[in-house]
């Protein structure tokens, strides 16, 4: 069997949104580094989209500094080199009632659909304009008719079930999209051929 050539860096930052990360922006993706990634996917909108709470004003994000926050981040990460390649994951559904029973009403109070929707059509409006890929979770999840009671662990995060629906998504976009090099796997550069066991 061959062995298919990809280093995947998977950085997470729970709880964090977009204002958050354009402080940090650079010296996770600087541009003077040597290797620039070739593909970067990014999700903010869950919480930025989060109700404002002066008793704990961190993770709202007014909707049109979200939108510029994300035109920065796409244009930087477009920038650090010719084959850097960007998708976009929108906000998705939440579960307020599942929420209610497994965090608390205070956080179900603050997280909506409406404004979920809001934050997701936002951002898929974003990147045509700026000719990014997007992949509209908010869509994606609510195409199962069970997403209520199948997609999430607490009515926010997913579970293995909300996460294959995305990585479907993902493939499907790699599969699809038109860029040279092909970042399909199926594609990818093979780091040794096939040796034999003798």
């Amino acid at each position: 069997m061959d062995e298919i050539l990809a280093d995947i860096l998977l950085r997470g930052y729970g709880g964090w949104n977009s204002r958050q990360a354009l402080q940090v922006l650079h010296k996770i993706f600087p541009k003077d580094s040597a290797i620039q990634p070739s593909l970067v996917i990014v999700y903010f909108g869950g919480n930025d989209s989060v109700l404002p709470d002066h008793s704990c004003p961190g993770s709202h994000v007014p909707l049109p500094e979200y939108i510029e926050n994300m035109r920065t981040i796409a244009l930087h990460l477009k920038s650090l080199s010719e084959k850097t390649r960007v998708i976009f994951l929108t906000a998705p559904p939440v579960n307020c009632a599942l929420m209610k029973e497994k965090l608390s009403a205070d956080i179900a109070e603050r997280r909506t659909m409406e404004t979920c929707r809001k934050y997701a059509e936002a951002c898929v409006e974003l990147c045509k304009k700026i000719d990014v890929k997007c992949i509209d979770m908010w869509t994606a999840i609510q195409k199962r008719d069970d997403w209520l009671t199948s997609c999430f662990t607490d009515g926010i995060h997913f579970t293995a079930e909300g996460s294959q629906i995305i990585a479907e998504e993902i493939l499907k976009v790699l599969e699809e999209a038109d860029w040279e090099p092909s970042l399909n796997w199926k594609s990818l550069p093979i780091e040794f051929d096939y040796v034999g066991l003798n």
